[in-house]
């Protein structure tokens, strides 16, 4: 690394040389042509020592800072703390500013930005003002959130003709995230009408006043769909640019996998039976499976004491064939209110035994069979606790949504 100092010194010699004593130059023009050629020498060191990267010193900067920088320029780093620590020791701003051969703003400045915020880095610039301000942001989010399925390009063309300014849909997308707000994919829910909606609001207020030990003798059935899943699991896939018809990164889909009916009862006594329906559901079949696994399941769980059964109202539950069975068999019904799978803890069994299949994925039928039937049996108790504990929170989250599809 060559040595910047002695290259200091030369150029000191060849200033001397140049202009000597015995020059007939009077003194003030022979100190204004040092100074002229000092500048132009300080530029060629500063260029030298930026392409060898050469870092300077503290005493070589302050021997540098004899050049006036130029406006805006920051002062070195390793001078800042410098003025702070001669500050603390007492020493004026004047004299600090003589001493480094500084401007008297520069250093009051740098002393106050110390003493109100307690640093002494370089503020970062405001840079170029954004195009939309806080009062266009304010509108942008009340448009927002009162079409909140509009896609970004239709948004950005109501704010080109609203702001009356040219907009991009980066601009936009940039202005949402400003906003705090972000686009995300929806739930899925099922579609409610107002009928379905009073039906849910009164049926949640009638049994709002029923306790969790009320909750607890309550019989819970459902049945659920499971398929067999093939190919790449998601719908996101880590690849490059490049990569978008590499085989590797599709997502794999049949038309008609295999799939599964699956019929079960649980209580916050412990996972009743299992069924798996072959065929189509009728009013006579559902019977049958009452019979063969309803019954015992209710015996088993219960042991002789009351409780109450549910089911949704699917046409083979309501036929007037399954009513009369239920009611000769003097089994008192739970009734539910339509199109409400969110009110029923069951529900969130079928979700949790669905996120195991994914991720155990059985090739066949037959290995789904065995799986569904080694998940439902590990449910443990705690678990079917705290979903039946959290009935009353669906039911007042119902009465808030006015009878609405709540978050469940």
């Amino acid at each position: 690394m060559p040595n910047i100092g002695s290259f200091l010194d030369f150029m000191r010699a060849t200033h001397s040389k140049k202009v000597g004593t015995g020059s007939n130059k009077r003194p003030e023009k022979l100190n204004v042509h040092i100074r002229n050629s000092w500048r132009t020498n300080l530029q060629l060191i500063r260029s030298i020592g930026n392409m060898i990267g050469y870092k300077k010193s503290l005493s070589e900067w302050q021997c540098l800072s004899e050049v006036k920088m130029g406006r805006g320029s920051p002062i070195p780093p390793m001078l800042r703390p410098k003025i702070v620590e001669q500050y603390q020791k007492g020493v004026s701003q004047r004299k600090i500013a003589k001493s480094l051969k500084l401007s008297s703003s520069t250093v009051h400045n740098i002393i106050q930005r110390f003493r109100k915020s307690g640093t002494i880095s370089v503020r970062k610039g405001h840079g170029r003002k954004t195009i939309l301000d806080a009062r266009d942001l304010r509108a942008l989010r009340r448009h927002c959130i009162t079409y909140r399925n509009a896609t970004v390009m239709e948004i950005t063309t109501w704010a080109q003709e609203y702001f009356q300014k040219t907009l991009s849909v980066n601009t936009i997308h940039r202005a949402i995230r400003r906003c705090r707000l972000k686009l995300y994919r929806s739930k899925k829910k099922k579609y409610l009408n107002m009928i379905q909606k009073r039906r849910r609001f009164l049926w949640a207020k009638a049994h709002l006043k029923w306790t969790v030990v009320k909750w607890k003798t309550v019989l819970l059935t459902d049945k659920s769909k499971f398929e067999v899943l093939f190919g790449k699991l998601g719908r996101h896939v880590i690849r490059t640019k490049e990569d978008k018809d590499n085989p590797s990164c599709y997502q794999r889909s049949v038309q008609k996998p295999a799939s599964l009916m699956v019929w079960g009862c649980m209580s916050v006594c412990g996972m009743g039976s299992l069924h798996i329906w072959k065929g189509t559901i009728n009013a006579e079949r559902y019977i049958q499976v009452l019979e063969q696994h309803m019954l015992p399941s209710r015996c088993c769980l219960f042991q002789g004491r009351p409780c109450i059964f549910q089911h949704d109202n699917a046409r083979p539950h309501t036929s007037s064939i399954t009513t009369s069975w239920l009611r000769r068999r003097r089994i008192q019904v739970l009734k539910w209110p339509p199109c409400s799978p969110d009110l029923s803890p069951i529900e969130n069994i079928w979700r949790i035994i669905k996120r195991k299949m994914r991720q155990r994925r059985p090739k066949t039928a037959e290995q789904l069979e065995a799986c569904i039937r080694q998940e439902w049996d590990s449910i443990p108790i705690p678990k079917l606790e705290q979903l039946v504990s959290s009935v009353p929170r669906h039911l007042q989250s119902v009465i808030k949504r006015r009878g609405d599809a709540t978050q469940w």
